[in-house]
């Protein structure tokens, strides 16, 4: 290092699978010294070569920097693995898959050992990992302190997106996109079954979907203003009642395709109810009041 360099923070990481080992190939690639801990320890062989350093455990990765990253296969899965490492006056970034509620709770087990803890929930797959042009990003939340002290570093693999104290924020935005894409696959998948052996090119249907669902997702910010106002019968266009008559010719079409409507159903449901309810008159947000009915 010469008097014009700088020397990166380290960075310990803990799990190895394609996640973990992209973000460790971007941290080393932008010069930040990684200390490595797999628990199947040949995992470690492949980034040692790249210029990593690997612990023999845990605990031992833990003692080698400040900022500790756990990306391991669940909640519990990290909790094994630190449950023998000094946190004392570490700060634990946990990007592995959890629930909110869990986020708060390995928050709370954090401070009760002395560290400060933020939850992150990656939105990337590992390819999109130090590929900017790709949109990759992680959802962050928990200590703010921690957060802005180490916000240059966690920046390297994907861009970050601060969402609060609240340590289950992050997940909860995390599960909440996740649960979003989830249901467009579902679409996807009907409207696929329903043509594929129809007299349809498979490739320019692709196109017309891929722009009808693109158009689609201009009704989002619609649906944020009826949530905040209360009044879910403003600027409607096709209302309730509309939908629900609609409903059926969807229905009938799969069946004459031979389609399970299993996909369908659920919704069409809760879109029924809502119109059971006097909802005739406004778009399909009252759903969500049904939805959220359930939780209580």
């Amino acid at each position: 290092m010469t008097e014009h360099t700088i020397e990166k923070p380290r960075v310990s990481l803990l799990g190895l699978g394609d996640m973990g080992s992209a973000f460790a190939r971007a941290w080393l690639a932008a010069g930040h010294p990684v200390t490595v801990w797999n628990r199947t320890a040949s995992r470690t062989e492949p980034l040692a070569g790249e210029g990593a350093d690997v612990a023999a455990t845990a605990a031992e990765a833990v003692a080698a920097s400040d900022l500790v990253v756990t990306v391991l296969l669940d909640d519990a899965s990290v909790g094994a693995a630190l449950a023998d490492a000094d946190l004392n006056g570490k700060d634990l970034v946990n990007v592995t898959t959890s629930t909110p509620d869990e986020a708060r709770a390995r928050a709370r087990w954090a401070d009760a050992r002395g560290a400060r803890f933020v939850s992150g929930g990656i939105m990337a797959v590992p390819t999109m990992v130090a590929v900017p042009e790709t949109g990759g990003y992680v959802f962050y939340s928990g200590s703010r302190e921690a957060f802005d002290r180490h916000e240059g570093t966690l920046s390297v693999p994907l861009a970050t997106a601060y969402t609060g104290e609240d340590a289950g924020l992050a997940a909860l935005n995390d599960i909440a996109l996740l649960s979003a894409m989830t249901g467009m696959f579902a679409g996807v998948a009907h409207a696929f079954a329903l043509v594929r052996d129809a007299d349809v090119d498979l490739g320019s249907f692709s196109d017309l979907l891929s722009g009808w669902l693109t158009a689609m997702t201009a009704t989002v910010p619609g649906t944020v203003e009826h949530l905040e106002s209360g009044d879910y019968t403003t600027g409607v266009v096709s209302n309730l009642a509309m939908m629900v008559r609609g409903n059926a010719t969807l229905l009938r079409t799969a069946e004459e395709r031979g389609v399970s409507t299993e996909l369908l159903r659920p919704y069409m449901r809760l879109m029924e109810l809502r119109l059971a309810q006097g909802g005739a008159d406004e778009d399909a947000t009252g759903v969500i009041d049904l939805l959220s009915d359930a939780r209580r």
